[in-house]
């Protein structure tokens, strides 16, 4: 059964270490991220976006193979089904489909206004057992086609926006989505140290999670941060275990050709990425 994300992120705030979310496209993404979560014992979440779900025909479609899948493969541990930087729109559609968590980006709306709508999906969560959370800063680099760069949260607006209630909080610390440029000049620990004082007890989150160095991360955790976005690098690993079976002709022997034997090596990289993951960030056995 899909739980909210509030409880596991509490526990990993409180016990110092940082839930994974990562994000899924397809069966496979799903099926990998959940095989490597119940062979670490750990807590998981999975992040949709927009587009994702767009991809998926919906989130309705998202939903039903999530469910089914916890319960043919008898999942155990805590998962949550996230919605990745949803506007209001997609919030909605996501409450109504049985998400368990929705991450409602406001960011690039008027602060007061940002306020309003989160104020009221807070509302909603509430009623519903589901966790929100809010962002603060824009996070830069490519975002379902919104460009930007690490942008820095302004630490007030950060708690002005945790007092409405939110589950976890979302700021721009210097991070990027997608792959960092040469010339990055790192996290702002200033920022989320700044952010962590007015913001309590409060899990934050950092999302672009691939390729920030390891001890980066760490240091992250140790100042308040309890959730980990990471998609990128699971597509990278996913396309090169794909291209390496094709390049070695696999696909041409026998029935290599089948859509359950070629997807297979990139399944099976997504998974390892997962519980590198995991063990980086400190949630294996927390389940």
């Amino acid at each position: 059964m899909l739980v909210s994300a509030e409880e596991m992120l509490k526990k990993a705030k409180a016990g110092h270490y940082a839930v994974g979310q990562f994000n899924i496209n397809n069966l496979e993404w799903t099926k990998a991220a959940l095989s490597a979560a119940m062979e670490l014992n750990s807590p998981i979440i999975l992040g949709v976006s927009m587009g994702a779900g767009k991809y998926m025909t919906g989130y309705k479609t998202v939903v039903g193979m999530v469910n089914g899948m916890l319960e043919e493969m008898n999942v155990k541990v805590p998962v949550a089904l996230h919605l990745d930087h949803g506007d209001y729109e997609g919030c909605k559609k996501c409450i109504e489909a049985g998400f368990s968590s929705i991450m409602f980006d406001g960011s690039h709306l008027p602060i007061q206004e940002n306020i309003e709508k989160t104020k009221e999906l807070v509302a909603i969560c509430r009623d519903k057992g589901m966790s929100l959370e809010a962002e603060v800063g824009s996070i830069g680099g490519e975002e379902d086609g919104v460009v930007g760069k690490g942008e820095c949260a302004d630490p007030d607006e950060c708690k002005k926006i945790a007092d409405l209630g939110v589950t976890m909080l979302a700021a721009g610390i210097g991070n990027i989505h997608g792959k960092y440029p040469d010339n990055w000049e790192g996290l702002s620990f200033e920022t989320l140290d700044a952010i962590q004082k007015l913001t309590g007890d409060m899990p934050l989150v950092l999302h672009g999670g691939t390729g920030i160095p390891e001890d980066m991360i760490k240091k992250a955790i140790s100042l308040g941060v309890a959730k980990i976005n990471v998609n990128t690098e699971c597509q990278i690993s996913f396309a090169a275990g794909t291209r390496k079976y094709i390049e070695s002709g696999k696909d041409l022997v026998g029935k290599g050709f089948d859509p359950r034997k070629l997807l297979v090596p990139g399944t099976d990289a997504i998974k390892a990425t997962v519980v590198e993951k995991m063990k980086l960030f400190g949630s294996v056995d927390k389940a």
